[in-house]
C-alpha cells in the first residue's frame, strides 16, 4: 500500500551520508548536481546548505523523481531533476547551457524502497515479477533470463556477478522449457543447478541477481561513459564523491580516477612539467573512506560501500 511506501522511504538511509557531504566541501552560491537522486537523502542536505545556489538532480526512476521533488520543495525552489539517466547529464547540461558545475555526487547504491519494493524485482528474498529496469523501458531481466543464450549468460554471470558456477546456472536456466517469470522462481532454479550446499554457503543467488541488475541497467558502461566528462564540466576546485557497491564499480572509479590525476609518464620527470601535461585532478583520499563501525551496525547495506573523492586543479583538457 502506499502507506507503507513513504514508510519504507522515511526509513531510506544514506550510505556514508556525512562523509559524502564534507568530502563535497559545499559552499553557498556555487551549482551542485546529483547524478542519482534516489529519494533525496543527500540532495535535502546539499539544498539546506545553498538557499543561494543551485542543484540538479538526475534520476531515471519516474517515483524518485516524484518523492525527491516534492521533499526538496519543502527547503527552497532553486533545484532542478530530471528524469533520465545520469549518463545523458553532459548532453542535458549542453542543452540548458551550463558550462561548468561545482561538485558532483555519485550514490550508485539502489534506494531501499526500490529493492524492497516486489513489483520492482530487485530482491531475491521476495516473491515478484523478474523485472529490475530503474524505468519502463528497455529489456527487463525476464527478457534477458528467456532471450539470451546459454554463452550470453554464462558470460554477464561471470563478468558482473564473478560467479564460479555461471555455467551451471546459466545452463540449468537454458534447460527450463517454461518462461521463467518470477525472482523466487529463478532462484529456486539456482539452487537446484548449485545444490543446497554450495547454494546456503555461498549465496549464488546474490551474485546472479546483482549480474542481471548491472546488465539490465547497463550500470558500469554508462559509468565508463560518463565519469570523465564529469570531471571535465568541474570548475577549478570543484569536486566530485562516488559511493560504490562493489568491486566492479570500485575499479572503474578508482582506474578512471588514477587516469586524471597521474602525471603523464612522457614527462614525468620533468623539473617544469607543462601544463597541458598536469594531471586534471587530484585524490581527495587516496583510500576509498570506508563505513565507521557505528553505521555498519545501523545499517548492514553499507557494509560494501566505498567512497572516493576527487578536486579538479588543472582547466586544460589534453587527455582522453
Amino acid at each position: 500500500s502506499q502507506k507503507i511506501y513513504l514508510m519504507v522511504i522515511k526509513m531510506h538511509y544514506s550510505v556514508l551520508k556525512e562523509e559524502l557531504l564534507e568530502g563535497l566541501n559545499i559552499q553557498d552560491g556555487k551549482i551542485y548536481v546529483d547524478a542519482t537522486i534516489g529519494y533525496a537523502g543527500d540532495s535535502k542536505e546539499i539544498l539546506k546548505q545553498i538557499p543561494n545556489g543551485f542543484l540538479y538532480g538526475f534520476d531515471q526512476d519516474e517515483k524518485a523523481v516524484k518523492y525527491s521533488t516534492g521533499a526538496l520543495t519543502k527547503i527552497g525552489n532553486n533545484f532542478k531533476i530530471f528524469n533520465t539517466n545520469f549518463v545523458n547529464m553532459d548532453e542535458t547540461f549542453e542543452k540548458i547551457g551550463i558550462k561548468e558545475v561545482d561538485g558532483i555526487i555519485f550514490d550508485l547504491g539502489f534506494s531501499s524502497p526500490q529493492i524492497d519494493d516486489e513489483k520492482r524485482g530487485f530482491s531475491f528474498m521476495h516473491d515478484g515479477p523478474l523485472d529490475m529496469r530503474m524505468s519502463s523501458e528497455g529489456k527487463s531481466a525476464k527478457d534477458i533470463i528467456n532471450e539470451y543464450s546459454e554463452n550470453e549468460l554464462t558470460e554477464i554471470f561471470f563478468k558482473y556477478g564473478e560467479e564460479k558456477l555461471s555455467r551451471v546456472i546459466a545452463k540449468n536456466i537454458k534447460k527450463e522449457s517454461k518462461n521463467i517469470s518470477s525472482t523466487l522462481e529463478l532462484v529456486e532454479i539456482i539452487k537446484n543447478a548449485t545444490g543446497a550446499n554450495y547454494f546456503y554457503k555461498n549465496h549464488p543467488e546474490r551474485k546472479i541477481f546483482q549480474a542481471l541488475r548491472i546488465e539490465v541497467n547497463k550500470e558500469l558502461t554508462v559509468l565508463e561513459d560518463i565519469l570523465p566528462k564529469a570531471i571535465k564540466r568541474l570548475k577549478k576546485g570543484g569536486r566530485i564523491a562516488v559511493i560504490t557497491f562493489h568491486s566492479l564499480e570500485d575499479r572503474i572509479v578508482k582506474n578512471i580516477f588514477k587516469k586524471y590525476s597521474d602525471i603523464d609518464p612522457l614527462v614525468k620527470g620533468l623539473k617544469d612539467i607543462p601544463e597541458e601535461y598536469k594531471p586534471l585532478i587530484k585524490l581527495v583520499n587516496k583510500k576509498p573512506i570506508l563505513p565507521s563501525q557505528k553505521e555498519l551496525e545501523e545499517n548492514s547495506r553499507s557494509r560494501s560501500a566505498k567512497l572516493r573523492i576527487i578536486e579538479r586543479i588543472w582547466l586544460h583538457d589534453k587527455k582522453e
